[in-house]
């Protein structure tokens, strides 16, 4: 049998219809199929590829610790190199408060953790979250999700939760005294890319601060670089109580965290002890290709540069059939007339040698999320490619 006849035999499915596109290899900005043929990835594995595909230092970095040791007991018994070094990375990046790192495996486990440490931290069972978020699959990170269409099925989810519109000041009167913490996006990436208000930001601090709610803000999507900044909350000058990343801080390997003040975390130390474990969250090898991706990350400071080359696109990608474009750095919803022409355009494009894809929440948006590293000639030519793609749906 062929990978292709494995895959739709045995691979369990997430949709009826899956591109298909078959990997054999990938460097820098580009997949290269089973026949060689390369194809500029601009959507970075869902934000995961912000230095690119395989950076040789990160390469490296696995293969010495692969040569040193893989798993031990990896989560808060073993002192291990990686993870307390990236540990230390990080903190030093982030504002006083956030002091403290609880590494996971995914960005869905992140967002369980912080909920725990929520509830346990203020002594409050209610989560408050925004119509057309989306923090995860899990049972718990799937209750704070703002869409039915992929809630339906799986009800009963956790009981006091609920979403409120985004930028709408009238719904901060539902976070309250029983609200243990409200879950926010700084950019709703799957809604197609929305972008919060800034004297909105400012009064959703406010409100959580006033009523003693925690501010927990999602940039699994958004952080390490992608939105012209580190973090995209530094846009905004708005602290959180807690911050999640996840996808591109393993730099290809599976790896997240949910980060806090230590007088937070001890919380989950004890009554009971082991509040919240994980077998493989800050696996040495992860957390060895994390520091090394955030090293290339810091030392290139590709964030700097993404905001005059999302003004490139901006300027260039001009087509009757593009109604709207909405992007925060390299973070871009093209909006369309609908579903069936978004996937047109992404068949048509892949043909022609670029990746694209689409929102949960925004099925007539184009996902443009390209890798940081990515030249303004390899734009251009996507540019090229997408326009031409369009010519032909």
């Amino acid at each position: 049998m062929t990978n292709r006849q494995l895959f739709q035999s045995f691979v369990a499915p997430t949709s009826q219809a899956p591109l298909g596109f078959e990997v054999a290899r990938a460097e820098a900005c580009y997949l290269y199929d089973e026949a060689g043929k390369a194809h500029l990835d601009l959507i970075s594995g869902i934000s995961v590829a912000n230095i690119g595909h395989r950076h040789p230092k990160v390469v490296t970095a696995i293969k010495e610790q692969a040569d040193a040791y893989l798993h031990t007991m990896v989560y808060g018994e073993h002192i291990q190199s990686p993870q307390v070094k990236l540990a230390e990375l990080l903190v030093g990046l982030l504002p006083e408060n956030l002091n403290s790192v609880y590494f996971t495996n995914s960005g869905s486990e992140a967002t369980e953790g912080a909920m725990k440490l929520a509830k346990r931290v203020t002594g409050r069972t209610e989560f408050v979250s925004f119509e057309k978020a989306y923090h995860g699959s899990t049972q718990g990170a799937l209750s704070l999700m703002g869409g039915e269409y992929f809630k339906q099925a799986f009800r009963p989810l956790l009981p006091d939760t609920r979403q409120i519109r985004f930028n709408n000041f009238e719904d901060l009167e539902h976070i309250t005294e029983r609200t243990a913490a409200v879950f926010c996006e700084t950019i709703k990436a799957e809604a197609g890319v929305q972008i919060i208000d800034r004297a909105y930001f400012k009064a959703l601090r406010n409100r959580c601060s006033e009523v003693g709610a925690l501010l927990v803000l999602d940039e699994i999507q958004t952080g390490l670089g992608r939105t012209g900044k580190l973090f995209s909350f530094e846009h905004w000058n708005i602290v959180p109580d807690i911050l999640l990343l996840g996808k591109a801080l393993g730099a290809g390997l599976p790896l997240a965290a949910f980060i806090a003040d230590k007088a937070f975390m001890h919380q989950l130390s004890y009554q009971p002890v082991l509040g919240h474990i994980t077998t493989f969250g800050g696996n040495p090898l992860c957390c060895a290709a994390a520091k090394a991706g955030m090293e290339v990350l810091l030392e290139n400071k590709q964030w700097m540069d993404v905001c005059h080359r999302e003004t490139l696109l901006r300027t260039k990608l001009v087509h009757p059939k593009i109604k709207s474009i909405r992007s925060f750095g390299f973070l871009m919803a093209l909006e369309l007339d609908g579903f069936d022409t978004c996937v047109q355009l992404m068949n048509i494009a892949m043909s022609k040698g670029v990746l694209v894809d689409w929102f949960l929440f925004a099925e007539n948006c184009i996902r443009i999320a390209p890798p940081l590293c990515i030249t303004e000639d390899e734009l251009n030519d996507a540019i090229h490619i997408l326009l031409t793609s369009l010519d032909a749906c």
